[in-house]
């Protein structure tokens, strides 16, 4: 019954030229966002010694997640899961709150 209007010969190539505007304008806002790409840093994948330096770092933070703890010493975030889980045993943080996929500590 109804239906979209066909276009005539002029309208179809305003639309184009809109088109290929718009297209030019992206590949411009591309470029400039691309920019110098962000150096990636390599994670160490073993958790950092306990000692006086690292034992003050965890003082001063008020929330100790795997993903603080894993930013701050630039380690992967399943070894600072586990650095958590040993500074848990031995006593030096406690666990706060936690669920299967986060876990929250403080420091005694």
């Amino acid at each position: 019954m109804g239906g979209k209007k066909k276009l005539n010969l002029k309208q179809m190539e305003r639309m184009q030229d809109r088109k290929d505007e718009e297209e030019k304008e992206k590949e411009k806002t591309k470029k400039e966002k691309a920019g110098q790409p962000k150096e990636k840093r390599q994670l160490s994948i073993l958790p950092p010694d306990m000692n006086d330096k690292v034992a003050g770092e965890l003082k001063r933070m008020n929330v100790l997640t795997p993903y603080a703890v894993a930013t701050k010493f630039n380690i992967r975030i399943s070894a600072a899961k586990d650095f958590l889980e040993q500074l848990e045993e031995k006593g030096t943080i406690h666990l706060v709150s936690g669920s299967h996929s986060i876990k929250i500590y403080k420091v005694d």
